[in-house]
């Protein structure tokens, strides 16, 4: 009994593993561009994408050059992949709802690998006019936070936050002291800086206006 007990137990064990060994030999491996093209695909359903975010996934994850450039010339095909319509949502949502200025706009573009002539033409859609007035916005809500505090501790604070968020520091100094003065408060130690920027900013508009002629 013992022994037909082992038997039986024996061909078990080796009918499983001849069976395993025979599954090992009959998978095929993955193909490799549709490899690269899911993956492409899971990264594009959590969020939109740049073609460079993508080359830089698909060459973490070991896929070869030029598997990685026809699965990105593919869905670059089939708009997928649009570096233009995502560097025109990205200005877009990056001014109004998290506040930042030009500067920052082209600078996170850029790092997200959108070739500069179209994050520049991206950031171009968002006027000097609009840039300042999100500036006032951003300003006018923190100016009571700032209640409390000396002229000097407000201003750094304030000024500081426009220059985080990619404003430049004309624009970050005269926004800044204007807001105050119109909530009431002292901001004198603004009107050097201002005063200065608005001669820089006159001589610009003169060297254009000499350029033109």
């Amino acid at each position: 009994m013992a022994g037909r007990r082992a038997s039986r137990t024996s061909r078990t064990r080796g009918g499983r593993s001849g069976s395993a060994r025979s599954a090992s030999h009959g998978s095929e491996p993955p193909d490799p561009y549709e490899h690269a093209r899911q993956i492409c695909l899971r990264l594009l359903a959590a969020r939109p994408r740049t073609r460079a975010e993508l080359a830089a996934a698909l060459r973490r994850k070991g896929v070869e050059d030029a598997t990685a450039v026809a699965v990105l010339e593919r869905l670059t095909e089939v708009k997928l992949v649009d570096d233009e319509a995502y560097a025109e949502s990205f200005v877009h949502s990056g001014h109004a709802y998290q506040g930042l200025g030009r500067r920052a706009l082209e600078a996170q573009l850029r790092r997200r690998g959108v070739d500069g002539s179209t994050a520049s033409a991206a950031v171009s859609t968002v006027d000097g006019a609009a840039e300042e007035q999100r500036a006032r916005e951003l300003i006018r809500r923190r100016v009571p936070a700032v209640a409390s505090v000396n002229e000097a501790t407000a201003i750094r604070r304030l000024v500081g936050l426009l220059a985080r968020k990619g404003y430049p520091p004309g624009l970050c100094y005269r926004v800044v002291r204007e807001e105050l003065r119109g909530a009431g408060r002292d901001a004198s130690l603004l009107d050097e800086a201002a005063t200065n920027d608005e001669a820089h900013s006159d001589e610009a508009h003169s060297d254009e206006a000499h350029s033109d002629d």
